[in-house]
């Protein structure tokens, strides 16, 4: 049994239960952070000493954190061939989309645009500066949106582990309200997502408890 702490509002904790729901594994989720607080006792920090979420724990194993770790740990225990392929060469390959949706995408969007939008209050928003963050976004999903146009995912005609790192941001960039560059190819693989069951369940939540008014 997989235990799991941390709010399902957080995004990388939702690409951890994204991920759980793909591979049909049981677990059990502890909310964590934000409104719920904890991150700062005693038995938390015996989890994780950074004090941040998701941590998992895989039955009497030590705990995980870090969101990209824990995601490559369930791929090598439960993901199959496709997810996550035996060979180094074509695991590689899905391991370098992962990082670059991890790096160049995610934080380029997390804090810059949505912690922005959505997270600061009305009055206190650069529009000039949330522009210029869309637009240096964008400028890195045009690489996807070149590479889906061959691919029905990230990576091939499967699901991997590449499509959860860049997948799970996607309903929040496109739910929030920004100009979005007309990327067609990455519009039509969100809302190939959007149909599978745990995208639904895991990734497409309300974040209305962050909202700043």
């Amino acid at each position: 049994m997989l235990t799991i702490w941390g709010r399902k509002t957080s995004s990388n904790v939702q690409a951890l239960m994204w991920c759980v729901g793909e591979l049909d594994l049981r677990c059990h989720r502890h909310d964590a952070g934000h409104r719920f607080g904890g991150l700062d006792t005693d038995a938390f920090r015996k989890l994780n000493p950074n004090g941040t979420i998701p941590v998992l724990q895989d039955g009497n194993n030590p705990p995980l954190w870090e969101t990209g770790a824990i995601l490559r740990y369930l791929a090598n225990a439960y993901g199959g061939n496709a997810f996550w392929p035996r060979d180094p060469v074509q695991r590689a390959e899905i391991d370098k989309w992962a990082e670059w949706a991890k790096i160049n995408v995610a934080m380029d969007f997390t804090v810059p645009v949505f912690w922005q939008v959505v997270r600061t209050a009305p009055a206190q928003q650069d529009q000039h500066a949330i522009e210029q963050a869309v637009a240096a976004l964008d400028s890195k999903l045009e690489l996807a949106d070149t590479r889906l146009s061959e691919n029905t995912y990230l990576c091939g005609s499967d699901l991997t582990l590449a499509d959860i790192q860049l997948g799970h941001i996607l309903y929040r960039y496109y739910d929030i309200g920004i100009s979005r560059a007309l990327l067609p190819n990455l519009r039509r693989y969100y809302e190939k997502l959007t149909e599978r069951r745990p995208y639904q369940e895991h990734v497409m939540l309300s974040y209305d408890e962050l909202r700043v008014t």
